[in-house]
Formats: structure tokens, C-alpha cells, sequence
């Protein structure tokens, strides 16, 4: 079985002396593992760098067995930032949780644009609420909508966050989320609100009913706005 695509590195791990097994997040088959050797060559190492966009040629015996990649990059991604820790922490955020919640082999062309919009706009002075509303569409698309905007006639202007019960959870949600608009001036505290919520959403509908181990990069990212 042969086929082709474009995708982004959501994950890498060393295989063998001179391979790596890569995660890959693809346009067309969605999220799919496999082999590539050479993992020595300074070439291919500067390729396989997380979020970095590739052009990959699959090769398997078989869909019960893991395939071989040989990969071109298409654009680098992760090198843009590395003197921007707050970006570069982004981007691994969300290839981090990308690689844990998307189911294998199953394509989603949503998520995928999601993504492509979020790396497009990190280089965006408001880069931030990008990557928020990435994480807003990214629990939508896997199946759960927090339906924020029916809180919208509750808003009250004397205050930046409003309280709402969802599912029987209790959240402080920041009222430009439940507006759907981002603000003109933005906090650390705007952003770190924004954050919790979305991760307690994830937290309390994917990971815990899942057992699932929320990525310490997250975490990170968002320990950068405290």
C-alpha cells in the first residue's frame, strides 16, 4: 500500500539506532505513525522538527502493520520561533494534544484547517486568542460543543468573566469567548482564565473519563501567563 500526502510532525521517538517512529497529522488520512530511517542524517533530522509541515510517501505491507515514511519538508515551522518561548511552547501544546485526542486514520479536513489557521497567525501580534480559539474548535470537533454563545444575553459589562454550569461543571468563562470576538486588550489574566477553561473542559470531557495523561506541555505553555 502506497499513498502520498502532506502533514504536519506532531511527534517523534526513536525507533532504532538510525530511525524514529514519527506521529503525523495528514490532510487526507488524518493521524498516522510510521518508520523513518535515517535519523542520523543531519538533513532529515533538521526536517523532523514538531510542527514542521512535510510531504510524506507511506509504504506498508498491509493496514495491521506500521508503514514506512520518506518525507521532504514543505515548510519549516518550529525553527521560526525558537528564540520565542512562548510560541515555540504554543506549538507544541497543540501538536502535543493533537497526538493524544485524534483517533488514528481517521481524517478530519475541520481540525486540520483549524491547525493550518493557527500556524498561519503565530506570528500575529495577538497570536494568543488564535491558539485559544484552536483549542475552543479543536473540543467542537472532536465531538463536544461548550455552546458558549447561549450565555451571551447573561453578560454583564461590569465584569471581564461570567460563571456558567456546563454539564454540571462549574466554569468562569471570559466574556470575549462567550462573544466569539477577540478583545482589543488582553491580560495575562485574560489569558491564563482562558486557558484554565479550556483545559478543565478537556480535562473533565477527554482525559479523565478517557485515562488519559493531560501533556506536561500544556501545562508549560500555560504556566507562561501566570
Amino acid at each position: 500500500m502506497i499513498w502520498e500526502d502532506e502533514c504536519y510532525l506532531l511527534s517523534k521517538r526513536k525507533f532504532r539506532e538510525n530511525a524514529n517512529i514519527i506521529n503525523i497529522f495528514t490532510h487526507k488520512k488524518g493521524k498516522i505513525d510510521g518508520i523513518v530511517y535515517g535519523g542520523t542524517s543531519r538533513k532529515i533530522r533538521n526536517y523532523l522538527q514538531i510542527s514542521n509541515k512535510l510531504f510524506v510517501s507511506h509504504t506498508s505491507k498491509s493496514e495491521s502493520k506500521i508503514g514506512y515514511f520518506k518525507t521532504e519538508l514543505i515548510k519549516p515551522i518550529s525553527p521560526l520561533y525558537f528564540n520565542d518561548k512562548e510560541r515555540t511552547s504554543a506549538l507544541i501544546s497543540a501538536c502535543s494534544l493533537l497526538n493524544i485526542l485524534l483517533p488514528d486514520s481517521q481524517p478530519n479536513k475541520n481540525i486540520y484547517n483549524s491547525f493550518e489557521k493557527l500556524i498561519s497567525s503565530i506570528n500575529l501580534e495577538n497570536w494568543i486568542f488564535f491558539y485559544i480559539f484552536f483549542e475552543i474548535n479543536l473540543i467542537k470537533d472532536l465531538g463536544y460543543d461548550t455552546d458558549l454563545v447561549k450565555y451571551s444575553n447573561r453578560i454583564s459589562n461590569d465584569n471581564n468573566f461570567h460563571k456558567i454550569k456546563i454539564d454540571g461543571y462549574i466554569y468562569e468563562v471570559p466574556n470575549y469567548l462567550i462573544q466569539q470576538k477577540i478583545p482589543t486588550k488582553f491580560t495575562n489574566l485574560l489569558i491564563r482564565k482562558s486557558l484554565y477553561f479550556t483545559r478543565q473542559v478537556m480535562l473533565n470531557k477527554f482525559f479523565i473519563p478517557n485515562n488519559l495523561i493531560f501533556p506536561k506541555s500544556r501545562v508549560i505553555f500555560e504556566n507562561y501567563f501566570n
